[in-house]
């Protein structure tokens, strides 16, 4: 284990630019990182196809006796400068980015069986530190022990014009309405469920970035890091 090399952990509500800076940081630093709302996207993205989990459905026990079945790894692409989600060797990055996942996320991860399973996955990932992992519950869960917490926040509004944005230069079709809702109903489940809710942790530094840019986040969180290193 590298001694200089510490645990970054960032949690907060969607949207909130959580993966911008955590990519950021691991280019910066020559860290892994890890995308653990990928890793739960992924699973909802396999419910969806085996019909466990709809609008108005969610059959929890089908999907608990599914588990084992549902192998998910990260690899590099070099050509974007960060590791893909995939699912059964399948590489559902794009897909697992969609206002229809998007929409039944939370209703998975309510799950304690399918958390169980997604957070023994991330605390092997970082047994050799020198990791950037962002997610709801990693500062409180995952890694309490982190060197360095974050939690990010910034207003719904905000919060859903960056996330419809996103989703026009995707080429989805969408509207802002129903992207709000799904942030507010996001922030209602993650911050309401029994298992492992959203919340900031005791030590974590509070981030709103509302009405900040990426440079001046980068160099204020990049101060923390170097504080932490030291």
């Amino acid at each position: 284990m590298n001694i200089n090399k510490i645990i970054i952990a960032i949690d907060g509500f969607s949207s909130t630019g959580k993966s911008t800076i955590a990519k950021q940081l691991a280019k910066q630093l020559n860290y892994i990182y890890v995308d653990t709302g990928a890793m739960y996207r992924a699973v909802t993205l396999y419910a969806m196809r085996k019909n466990y989990v709809s609008d108005d459905k969610l059959l929890t026990d089908q999907l608990i006796n599914d588990l084992e079945n549902i192998k998910l790894s990260f690899l590099f692409n070099s050509n974007l400068g960060f590791a893909e989600m995939y699912l059964n060797n399948e590489n559902v990055e794009r897909e697992i980015r969609t206002i229809e996942v998007s929409k039944l996320v939370s209703k998975v991860s309510t799950i304690p069986e399918v958390r169980r399973k997604l957070v023994l996955e991330q605390q092997k990932m970082g047994t050799e530190k020198g990791i950037v992992m962002d997610g709801r519950d990693i500062g409180t869960v995952v890694f309490p022990n982190a060197e360095l917490k974050l939690f990010m926040t910034a207003s719904a509004d905000k919060r859903a014009t960056r996330r419809y944005k996103e989703l026009l230069d995707r080429g989805d079709k969408v509207n802002y309405e129903e992207v709000l809702f799904n942030v507010q109903e996001r922030d209602r489940i993650d911050s309401t469920r029994k298992d492992s809710p959203l919340v900031k942790a005791d030590d974590a530094v509070e981030f709103d970035n509302s009405d900040m840019g990426l440079e001046e986040q980068f160099e204020r969180i990049m101060s923390l890091v170097n504080d932490r290193v030291k």
